[in-house]
């Protein structure tokens, strides 16, 4: 139970963080700097879905469940905040290193993003199981 908790609850705070961050910040960098390569309905929903449902399998397998079974949260944060790190680094520098028109901004800010999405979503994801654990 404690497992399904944590897993909803990392990732409403993902989804929903992600979602603001991406609409109101992320998204006018994005089109700014790549404009008419960005996709026209503003991003494509399998792959999508796909991202999240294999980046939160991430996210719990090397943040949130080590931090929930040592009853560590802040174990959660540092870890997840490493893996963001590590997954939109590889990202965003493999997209500056080969894409023309990839810009340092969109680099910065979104790696910045990802490191303190995940490990937020991480810590927050096992504080809430562990409340509704008892």
């Amino acid at each position: 139970m404690s497992y399904v908790v944590l897993f909803l609850a990392t990732s409403v705070i993902f989804l929903v963080a992600d979602a603001v961050m991406l609409r109101s910040v992320i998204q006018p960098i994005f089109a700014r700097h790549l404009g008419d390569g960005l996709y026209e309905g503003g991003f494509r929903l399998l792959p999508a879905v796909l991202f999240y449902f294999v980046y939160m399998f991430g996210v719990l397998w090397f943040a949130g469940v080590p931090a929930l079974k040592a009853g560590a949260p802040g174990m959660a944060l540092l870890n997840g905040a490493i893996l963001g790190l590590v997954a939109y680094g590889t990202y965003e520098l493999t997209s500056w290193a080969v894409m023309r028109d990839w810009h340092p901004q969109m680099v910065a800010v979104d790696l910045a993003w990802g490191t303190v999405l995940t490990g937020v979503a991480a810590w927050g994801g096992v504080l809430v199981a562990r409340a509704v654990a008892g």
